[in-house]
């Protein structure tokens, strides 16, 4: 009896199970028959989608005809489990670190273990998730690359090597480059052991962009075209209190104290608490809110479309969007922004910035000090050399 060898197949960065066998006219109008079926010229195989309607389809299309021989399908399938079960799963992952499902393809056995070792030191010491997600992602990239080569046999000079490669070649961003080289820093050097191992690596220069700020103008704009009343309180809580956008959607009600006009901020960026000024304007805004929505006290603030659920970011964002067209605001930036615009603003009204900088928890204050370049405090008192020109 003849024989078809199933085996995985990487074709259009789509996962597939290729068939292979001897030329034979009864087995080819065979598989002719199934359906969904495709001929690759070059693979020089036939192939369908990866699933297991696909594997049902070629038993019953092959069944008396030819002995199916499914080791390396097997094979390949548990090692993707492997890949799978090292995932951390996040609420949202951030576009440029998606990694496709096809990532089980040329990773190794025993550079497998080393990804699972990897996650799991990052997971003993109590990373984020999103911190874990990022890292594992920039990791698996490298193991991709090497195939069956083992990831700890690389020296300094091979990562070096590699680096100059992304970047020479790839042309991976800066921010790209520093994300793989904190990733691969981490492996080597506090799960491997290895002391100074990038020490002779240098870091890409970052570019030096400043933040995006709208103006109070625009802020205003933006609020009053919104309708909806938890549009709206949404994104003027996101600019009262300068919050990032996941945590304008994590608040607890129980968080907000109207007693000492405050809003507690639990386990932000970097899993730390913090505290927030709650505006009395906001305090307004909110009581009419709550007399519309009754949130839970113990629940989301906002919730979601399910009961329980917390409102989505990606939501949050398209808000902002839609009311920065209906307002006629054409600068881009997003919810992010309105904090860079809430950190600005309070500089340009003389606010210290190390007020500030507990305000949004920043651990450094190189980091607020940026926006003493978004503000034009300084600048109008600038008299141009132009202003005093006797043009005529």
């Amino acid at each position: 009896m003849k024989t078809i060898t199933l085996y995985p197949l990487l074709h259009r960065n789509a996962e597939n199970i290729a068939l292979g066998f001897e030329k034979n006219s009864q087995l080819n109008d065979a598989v002719k028959k199934i359906k969904g079926v495709k001929w690759s010229n070059t693979h020089r195989c036939w192939y369908l989608p990866m699933c297991k309607e696909s594997y049902d389809q070629i038993v019953s299309a092959f069944n008396g005809k030819a002995s199916i021989h499914k080791i390396a399908l097997q094979e390949w399938l548990h090692k993707k489990k492997k890949v799978s079960d090292s995932i951390v799963p996040v609420k949202k992952e951030p576009v440029k670190h998606r990694v496709t499902k096809s990532s089980a393809f040329n990773v190794s056995t025993q550079n497998l273990e080393g990804l699972n070792r990897f996650v799991e030191h990052l997971t003993l010491h109590a990373y984020s998730k999103t911190t874990i997600h990022t890292y594992r992602n920039e990791f698996i990239q490298l193991l991709q690359r090497l195939q069956d080569r083992p990831v700890n046999s690389l020296t300094a000079s091979d990562l070096r090597e590699y680096m100059h490669y992304l970047l020479s070649r790839e042309k991976i961003s800066e921010n790209t480059a520093h994300s793989r080289l904190n990733a691969l820093k981490y492996y080597f050097e506090q799960v491997l052991g290895k002391e100074k191992f990038f020490c002779e690596i240098p870091r890409p220069k970052k570019t030096q962009q400043l933040p995006k700020v709208f103006s109070q103008e625009d802020i205003a704009s933006i609020i009053n075209s919104v309708q909806n009343l938890k549009h709206k309180t949404m994104l003027m809580l996101a600019y009262s209190a300068g919050l990032r956008v996941s945590e304008v959607v994590t608040i607890k009600t129980y968080q907000v104290d109207s007693n000492r006009m405050n809003i507690f901020i639990s386990q932000a960026k970097g899993k730390k608490d913090r505290m927030v000024t709650l505006s009395p304007v906001m305090l307004v805004m909110l009581r009419e809110y709550a007399k519309k929505y009754k949130p839970n006290i113990k629940s989301y603030l906002f919730e979601g479309a399910e009961k329980g659920s917390a409102y989505s970011t990606r939501s949050l964002q398209q808000i902002l969007s839609t009311a920065k067209k209906q307002a006629g605001v054409n600068k881009p930036g997003s919810i992010h922004s309105l904090r860079h615009s809430f950190a600005t603003h309070l500089i340009e009204k003389g606010t210290d910035v190390t007020m500030i900088q507990k305000l949004l928890g920043h651990n450094d204050i190189k980091t607020t000090l940026i926006y003493l370049h978004t503000s034009n405090k300084d600048l109008l008192k600038i008299i141009s050399p132009l202003d005093s020109l006797d043009l005529k």
